[in-house]
């Protein structure tokens, strides 16, 4: 008998209920659904109105029945898991997945929308405003040869499958104009997408490699080596811990920037904009005219933060990185945060798991955190001194 087979018959009513769960929640990959069809047509007519005439966002359609699937999420014997940790952690779960149906239910819905954005991903705090102006107040970097954007995407894709040589993990990238990032990955397909018409920087390869690859793609690969699917699925509100520990990988292969910090900044005010009840041009307007962010960046950063009616997720990066940063200051060890789409505030049950044999060992690394390549010390300052 397997030791997951053992598992599963030790503890069937936990696998059940994360079984079923799996099956439910294939469908509700957010990102898949809050990013518009039409970015680039839109984007023309809003250049084009001189920044006046808010754009007119189209989505996909969704693909199945999302109050069945809410009907199905709370038809879960929750009560049947003896263990009471697990058991308070899947009702969570629940919650949790039922709010992020919600959203894909509503995108395109303006303050409904928004409203559920706010129960899953919340909102920029004022400490998290004072942190984000505190960044914008430094002085730019002198602009190096590593910032100029000169690759194309089929160059970046062959940067990334050289960079993916360390793995013998195997996935698929895929070109795209439907997206607002420059590149993401797909948890559900194990895809790696990148903007199609984007040009890439030595700086941004490196960084979206270790963002995406060594972060994203290794919490994907290790959630899949575990025997409970609830690994890969995701924790409830992992967002935070899964883009802190990315940009911290950025931090520690040393291809941080002050740029780029500015740019999560960015992001914190434009998602602290929606709050204010700013539509898109007075979001636009804010980062173009009063930040003098260029017009192309304004605009990505904008549509980050009002795609869907309203999306709050863009604020999370930033209170992740200085948990994570902390974490590692106080010499903290990581892996357990490594083990799937995981969070620092559930690190607990995965002790717990692992000790009933319910969480298996990391099958990958992140090697950037091996040591720390950062030799900009104005960044450590920085990360000391955010609130």
């Amino acid at each position: 008998m397997t030791h997951i087979q053992a598992n599963i018959d030790t503890y069937p009513n936990l696998f059940r209920i994360d079984y079923n769960l799996n099956k439910l929640v294939q469908k509700i990959e957010v990102l898949n659904f809050v990013n518009p069809i039409n970015i680039e047509q839109e984007k023309r007519n809003f250049f084009a109105s001189k920044y006046n005439v808010n754009p007119n966002f189209k989505y996909r359609k969704l693909d199945f029945n999302a109050h069945k699937l809410q009907q199905e999420l709370f038809s879960q014997d929750i009560d049947s898991i003896k263990d009471e940790e697990t058991r308070a952690f899947y009702r969570e779960v629940i919650y949790d997945y039922s709010g992020l149906v919600q959203c894909v239910e509503t995108v395109g819905q303006k303050e409904k929308f928004y409203f559920n954005s706010l129960k899953s991903f919340g909102t920029p705090t004022e400490k998290d405003v004072d942190n984000a102006r505190f960044i914008l107040h430094f002085e730019d970097e002198e602009y190096n040869q590593e910032m100029i954007p000169v690759f194309n995407a089929n160059e970046a894709a062959d940067y990334f499958e050289t960079f993916t040589k360390q793995y013998d993990f195997q996935f698929n990238i895929k070109l795209s104009n439907k997206i607002s990032a420059a590149a993401m990955v797909l948890n559900n397909k194990q895809t790696l997408v990148l903007k199609k018409n984007h040009r890439f920087s030595t700086n941004q390869l490196k960084v979206l490699a270790n963002h995406e690859i060594g972060v994203h793609l290794v919490t994907t690969f290790n959630s899949l080596n575990q025997p409970l699917k609830i690994f890969h699925n995701g924790f409830p509100k992992n967002v935070e811990t899964q883009e802190g520990l990315a940009v911290f990988s950025e931090y520690m292969s040393g291809c941080l920037t002050l740029y780029r910090l500015k740019e999560l900044s960015y992001r914190v005010l434009a998602t602290d904009s929606l709050r204010r009840g700013f539509n898109f041009c007075d979001t636009f307007d804010l980062l173009h005219n009063q930040y003098k962010l260029n017009r192309e960046e304004a605009y990505n950063i904008t549509l980050r933060a009002h795609r869907g009616g309203g999306f709050t997720k863009d604020h999370l990066y930033l209170t992740g990185l200085k948990k994570v940063y902390n974490l590692y200051q106080k010499e903290i060890s990581l892996d357990n945060l490594l083990a799937g789409k995981v969070t620092l505030e559930n690190e607990s049950i995965i002790q717990n798991w692992k000790q009933q044999g319910l969480a298996e060992k990391n099958r990958y690394k992140n090697f950037a955190f091996d040591s720390n390549e950062n030799t900009n010390s104005k960044l450590d300052f920085i990360l000391q001194n955010l609130k």
